[in-house]
């Protein structure tokens, strides 16, 4: 069984930038949301996979993963998903030890940035970088599938 363990974060500042390895553009939607899981696909550049995650709001969450071809991928983004789209890039950057992804948002998530760090355990420590900012973990607004069903620009606060 595959576990997920990580943790969101604001961002402090824009200081991140001038360290990225690479970025990626992605577009992901979602088939259906239930009390109990969440079913997406996802194209990341030439790749595409159907994924299905665990509906719990903590840091560990049960994911699998499964390839799929990008054209299919397409086809279900366009045809089959929820009508929102997530469409963002994500920064890919190290930083003492660990692999930071840095989600900036477009479309109806525009000027939404979300660094996410995943970890061997809850307890794992890790280094803060400077421009890390308020922890938001705990917060179901910023989980992608929230995301496309109440968007960033819609939020109140």
């Amino acid at each position: 069984m595959a576990i997920e363990i990580e943790r969101k974060f604001l961002l402090a500042d824009d200081s991140w930038r001038e360290q990225v390895e690479r970025s990626i553009d992605m577009r992901q939607g979602y088939f259906c949301n239930t009390d109990r899981a969440s079913l997406r696909v996802r194209i990341e550049g030439e790749r595409a996979r159907i994924g299905v995650k665990s509906m719990t709001h903590a840091m560990r969450r049960t994911e699998f993963e499964y390839p799929v071809p990008v054209e299919e991928a397409r086809v279900m983004l366009d045809e089959m998903c929820q009508p929102s789209i997530i469409v963002k890039t994500r920064h890919l950057l190290h930083f003492e030890g660990h692999l930071w992804e840095i989600d900036e948002f477009h479309g109806d998530n525009e000027g939404l940035l979300v660094a996410e760090i995943e970890l061997g355990s809850e307890a794992e420590s890790f280094a803060r970088p400077e421009w890390l900012g308020e922890e938001v973990t705990d917060d179901p607004r910023y989980l992608n599938f929230r995301l496309a069903t109440q968007p960033f620009k819609d939020w109140t606060t």
